[in-house]
């Protein structure tokens, strides 16, 4: 039950409300109460209780909730109603339109004091700021959606500290990204609060950060984790769409705790389309595990796999990561120019501020192409470019490796000295404390 304004408050809505409607102070009391209660409740005198509250919210034709918090249940399903749109919006890849929906659900939320609403919002707006790549703007809408839910139980508060961790990932911050998203999965597995949705988008937000610290087994087993505990399910967008659809009727009609549940249908419906997206990243990892055992053709499946499904502009940060580790594979597999084509077709897209790491692993491969047809200039001039990206990303362990590539260049083309700084550099990252292993592995849940 949402909390109730102060007794002064209701009181004045009480008298205007009755005064509108054009009622006596006894007709509003009869056969209940008494006028001179009325009277008292009108002054803000007395804290009514709840049965007095739906006795005259019923005589006044309005809402119980609307009458103790000023608070339209219409509006908060409309509201709902709009939220869903956004998110289904979002999901199609017009993030710019779905932004818009979300900021101005938001601006109504904060006005009528709506938390959840609130709440869905941010997240909402938070996912559209990683989709274009804002992500500071992203981190801190989901830094509000926590602080909204301080009070809240863990399992609720996954998805902010699941975006935020993320936000922190595509930004270079990599282990701080797994220090969240790890110390929170301990908490829910030691906790015994297993969560199913809570659990998937952690384990399948995790793969990304573990790849790119090379923690390979631990980004197979949250793989792994993320396939078991995904729900199966048909084409969830066509039951979705019905479930709006029917909402949207029943709110014409008056009939608003019946859209409202039809709402919330149609919400748990769209969480399953996250789903597929996080299922895309189960596809990718197990194409990176398929690529590093030698097992180039399932793995270009699996690479190409993941890139149908996150192909669309809604995920084109996560898209670019998978194109530079298909690249990899076709190089492997002989087919040079075609993985330079499209590592060239990522790099148009990317910018240091949007996908530094991204950018960073694109030019190292475009570097190793250009050293195997013996143009070393070019190589030169993608692995410096590579290792400025990586320095401003902080991404130590990636940094030391293609110190070692790059003072190997410089070294067979007769430049000693330099060589020599370039390793020196490289082992400088290599024995910085705490860049290349990770902690205690999070429990694992009872599946």
């Amino acid at each position: 039950m949402s909390e109730r304004d102060d007794p002064m408050t209701i009181g004045r809505r009480v008298q205007q409300w009755r005064g509108e409607r054009g009622l006596t102070q006894k007709q509003l009391a009869e056969p209940a109460y008494t006028p001179a209660y009325i009277s008292t409740l009108e002054a803000g005198r007395v804290r009514a209780s709840d049965e007095a509250l739906r006795h005259i919210a019923e005589r006044l034709g309005v809402a119980y909730e609307e009458l103790a918090t000023g608070r339209s249940a219409r509006l908060v399903t409309e509201l709902r109603l709009q939220l869903t749109g956004a998110q289904r919006t979002l999901a199609s890849g017009a993030t710019e339109a779905a932004a818009e929906s979300f900021a101005a659900v938001l601006a109504e939320a904060d006005a009528h004091a709506l938390v959840g609403e609130r709440v869905a919002a941010l997240l909402g707006l938070g996912e559209c700021g990683l989709d274009t790549g804002d992500l500071d703007a992203a981190r801190r809408h989901f830094e509000d959606a926590e602080e909204a839910l301080a009070a809240a139980p863990l399992p609720a508060r996954v998805p902010a500290l699941r975006g935020r961790a993320v936000a922190h990932y595509l930004a270079g911050e990599l282990r701080y990204a797994v220090y969240l998203l790890e110390s929170t999965l301990d908490e829910l597995n030691r906790g015994g609060l297993h969560d199913p949705d809570a659990l998937l988008l952690l384990y399948a937000s995790a793969i990304g950060p573990y790849m790119d610290l090379g923690a390979h087994a631990r980004a197979a087993q949250a793989a792994e984790l993320a396939l078991a505990l995904a729900p199966q399910a048909g084409d969830p967008a066509l039951v979705a769409r019905m479930h709006r659809s029917v909402a949207r009727t029943l709110l014409a009609e008056g009939r608003t705790a019946e859209a409202d549940a039809s709402l919330a249908k149609a919400a748990e419906l769209y969480r399953g389309l996250q789903i597929r997206t996080e299922l895309a990243h189960c596809h990718w990892m197990r194409g990176y595990v398929c690529a590093q055992n030698g097992e180039l053709d399932r793995a270009e499946a699996e690479l190409r796999e993941a890139r149908a499904m996150l192909s669309a502009k809604r995920a084109a940060l996560y898209t670019s990561q998978v194109v530079v580790e298909l690249a990899d594979v076709l190089h492997r597999r002989g087919r040079s120019e075609e993985a330079a084509g499209l590592l060239r077709e990522v790099l148009s897209e990317l910018s240091p501020e949007r996908g530094a790491l991204h950018s960073a692993a694109a030019h190292r491969l475009l570097g190793i192409i250009a050293e195997d047809a013996r143009d070393t200039e070019a190589a030169e001039e993608h692995y410096v470019r590579a290792l400025s990206l990586l320095e401003r990303a902080g991404a130590a362990g990636d940094l030391a490796d293609l110190c070692r590539m790059l003072g190997d260049l410089l070294r067979r083309t007769g430049r000693v000295e330099a060589a020599l700084d370039a390793y020196r550099t490289g082992l400088g990252h290599r024995t910085a404390p705490g860049t290349t292993t990770l902690g205690p592995a999070p429990a694992q849940p009872l599946l």
